[in-house]
């Protein structure tokens, strides 16, 4: 685990999932865990199939993220990361883009990968 760029993970991780959000949001769950939270506008979700239910039901079918910023960090003694996003999304049929912020962290798997543990997102209204 020591080995890994932690920006290059996280910079691949970014792709990944906005990429999957974008176009196949229940495609997500395997990047999350039963422990996974996720907080989005304030709502505390936890649980694989609550969260994939959350991002499913929103009130869009379809966006796209174009990402601004991606932040990391390493996170303490288990090899996690914390990665923090900003950019602009663009939903179907909208003229203009919302700005959001979102944070993971992620903690890597017994197979080598990561999921996200702690999941945080918010709009940002100018």
């Amino acid at each position: 685990m020591s080995q890994m760029d932690p920006d290059a993970v996280s910079k691949a991780f970014v792709e990944h999932y906005y990429s999957t959000f974008d176009s196949n949001r229940v495609g997500l769950a395997g990047l999350y865990q039963e422990a996974s939270m996720l907080t989005f506008e304030g709502q505390k979700i936890q649980g694989v199939q609550s969260i994939v239910a959350k991002l499913t039901s929103l009130p869009f079918q379809q966006c796209k993220h174009h990402i601004s910023t991606v932040d990391c960090q390493p996170s303490g003694p288990a090899s996690g990361m914390l990665v923090f996003v900003s950019g602009n999304l663009q939903l179907a049929g909208e003229e203009h883009t919302l700005k959001f912020s979102q944070m993971f962290h992620l903690m890597p798997t017994p197979q080598g990968s990561f999921y996200v543990l702690n999941d945080i997102f918010r709009l940002n209204y100018a």
